[in-house]
């Protein structure tokens, strides 16, 4: 059914202020370092012509089978240098169930037992002169394995020390830190072996009390959570009403509760932090298939309503483990775990990639981390080019007219209107929608009350292309990596339409 849409130049209710570094990103560990990720996907994968292979159980648990090498990323490229600035203000995550096993090896001696990868000293310092370069904020998560301590033994800061002070000599400190990646994955996410929940309590809380006795300017995270039952129960076990799907990966693997890792610790967190996914991708759908959606889902209600869902739910969690009422991070998202769905590169990511920010931003103040900046197919660059994705572009134009107070824009989301309104970037008096169009057949009128700047965003003759439109001009990278026109269009008062699929920034 199609939807009208009337937009007010005045009088909207103010929800909250919110952090500028809403919208950030990782660069996992395993770029750093070089290692294994997720396979990229064919050209027929992508196009959605040929069909993702289901796990090889013949290789251990089958994620073997779904993983390939990739070298270490340049950070101290141009292109990614000049792209990731543009982005602004960001936290820069460097974390991922890799970092848990790497060694910093910084004197050059090699890696000894009990560690997968090793980190060397001149690309961790690349690293730090690239957060320098765009402007970041870094926060980690250290190394908690078998290489360090036996799961009856307490962990040690012996490596920590290593990678907090060579960053704080180096004039980029480790401003946020999480003890570990993903800990309710307790038996895949790389701890020693035998490793309990009792085992973790004790090791986080010696952690953060060593960063506050000696880095205490570094913001305690945590706990990086992957709980689904956490997308169905409160903190006392007490079942949400209605629909709330998992939280993705987690489904799929053992896993511990919330309460488990944090229920007794003594040390409390600054900011509680968890991962959000809109499920798992088509790697992943033979293990998980409840918590996989076909392509034909990605613009559908109960898709892109994940991040709010996700947000509401744990907000009770960071209520009783964190700050009441404060800020919430969301340490990895995307569309999908496991790499992302086959159209994660393409502009049929980008209807969800701005409805999850807007969303967040209604529920909650706070950061979501995009996994990644340019690894997978879910990166907002393609791997080793760096060329800018659709998604890519979508951010960059967030960033740039999507102000830091939310409003109530006076529209109940429904199919085919998900109207969301902001402050002006530019910090002039006026308002800055987003209307997403989410449906697949129908056009949207959206009634302007007076002379607005009109930013239409669709895909290049389908919703798989590779790049995306800008009020019909295509978006993508100039001589010397010049960035694309990014203006709006001028439109007078009256009636405009959003195509079906279409997203629509509109400045009063």
């Amino acid at each position: 059914m199609a939807q009208n849409v009337k937009l007010k130049e005045s009088g909207l209710p103010v929800i909250r202020n919110i952090n500028p570094r809403l919208v950030s990103y990782n660069v996992e560990m395993t770029e750093v370092t070089g290692g294994t990720f997720w396979t990229a996907y064919t050209e027929a994968q992508i196009d959605g012509t040929e069909q993702v292979p289901p796990p090889d159980f013949s290789k251990g648990t089958g994620l073997a089978s779904m993983h390939q090498w990739y070298d270490p990323i340049d950070t101290t490229n141009p292109r990614l240098i000049k792209l990731a600035k543009e982005l602004g203000e960001c936290w820069i995550r460097v974390s991922g169930t890799w970092a848990t096993r790497t060694y910093y090896d910084f004197d050059g001696t090699g890696m000894p037992e009990g560690y997968s990868s090793h980190l060397r000293k001149e690309q961790w310092i690349n690293l730090l002169n690239f957060v320098k370069a765009v402007g970041g904020k870094l926060k980690i998560s250290v190394a908690n394995c078998d290489g360090l301590h036996r799961h009856d033994e307490p962990w040690h800061p012996t490596q920590a020390k290593l990678i907090f002070d060579l960053s704080r000599e180096m004039g980029c400190p480790i401003e946020a830190v999480e003890f570990v990646n993903e800990p309710n994955l307790l038996t895949s996410t790389g701890f020693p072996k035998d490793y309990t929940p009792e085992d973790f309590r004790r090791d986080q809380d010696i952690f953060h009390k060593w960063v506050r006795e000696n880095y205490p300017e570094c913001t305690i995270v945590g706990p990086s959570d992957t709980d689904p039952r956490a997308m169905t129960h409160d903190p006392d076990g007490n079942p949400y009403d209605g629909k709330e799907g998992g939280a993705g990966i987690a489904d799929a693997l053992p896993y511990c509760t919330t309460g488990e890792l944090l229920d007794g610790c003594t040390e409390k967190l600054d900011v509680f932090s968890y991962h959000c996914y809109n499920g798992v991708s088509e790697r992943m759908a033979a293990l998980a298939p409840d918590s996989f959606s076909p392509y034909e889902e990605c613009m559908s209600e109960d898709f892109l309503g994940m991040a709010g869902r996700c947000a509401r739910c744990f907000s009770a969690y960071r209520d009783r483990y964190a700050v009441p009422g404060g800020e919430m991070w969301v340490t990895e998202s995307a569309g999908a775990g496991a790499g992302g769905h086959t159209w994660a590169s393409t502009y049929a990511e980008v209807p969800r990639t701005l409805n999850e920010i807007a969303e967040f931003a209604t529920v909650t103040d706070g950061v979501i981390f995009h996994n990644t900046l340019a690894s997978s197919d879910y990166g907002w660059l393609k791997h080793g080019s760096f060329i800018p994705r659709p998604s890519y572009f979508a951010v960059l134009l967030w960033k740039r007219i999507m102000g830091n107070t939310v409003y109530a824009s006076g529209e109940a989301i429904r199919e085919g209107a998900h109207v969301y309104a902001h402050s002006r970037k530019d910090g002039k008096p006026g308002y800055a929608y987003l209307v997403i169009n989410n449906s697949w057949t129908e056009t949207t009128s959206v009634e302007l009350p007076k002379t607005a700047d009109v930013y239409a965003l669709t895909g290049n003759g389908k919703m798989r292309s590779r790049t995306m439109l800008l009020n019909g001009r295509e978006l993508i990278l100039g001589e010397s990596d010049e960035l694309p026109e990014l203006t709006g269009k001028t439109v007078e008062a009256g009636i405009i339409e959003v195509a079906p699929g279409g997203c629509t920034f509109i400045v009063l």
